[in-house]
């Protein structure tokens, strides 16, 4: 990533605050509307992820170019208590906090590219990826 702004995620408006700035980043960056509202729907899910298991963690948002292509990419980590069944937790409707269970799998559905890596007790780094067509 060549430029990128980190945003420690460790309260609701912190969430507000991410979401903001990689709506400005990608709406810069020449992403239709449209784009733009999932991309924002995808900060929110990370960073509210982050709030929910880990209490707080960071969010980086960066400008990724790959063989010409130019995207947006979103890196959500935390220290927090780790995932132990990440095919699990990317189902649909599976959920340890009673919600719907829609955030990491909603992610990965909005965005181009997903990756998660984590360790129970060591914590959680998502990064995903959107192009731009």
């Amino acid at each position: 990533m060549k430029e990128e702004t980190r945003v420690p995620i460790d309260s609701d408006v912190d969430i507000v605050t991410a979401r903001q700035r990689g709506r400005a980043l990608a709406q810069q960056m020449g992403f239709s509307n449209s784009h733009l509202t999932l991309i924002a729907t995808a900060i929110s899910e990370l960073a509210r992820n982050i709030l929910l298991y880990a209490k707080k963690g960071e969010l980086t948002l960066g400008i990724a170019n790959d063989g010409g292509r130019e995207g947006l990419v979103l890196v959500a980590r935390d220290q927090g208590p780790g995932i132990p069944d990440i095919a699990r937790a990317l189902e649909v409707g599976y959920s340890t906090s009673g919600s719907l269970g829609l955030g990491l799998p909603g992610v990965k559905r909005l965005m181009d590219e997903f990756e998660i890596v984590s360790a129970v007790g060591r914590g959680t780094t998502v990064t995903a990826r959107k192009w731009k067509r």
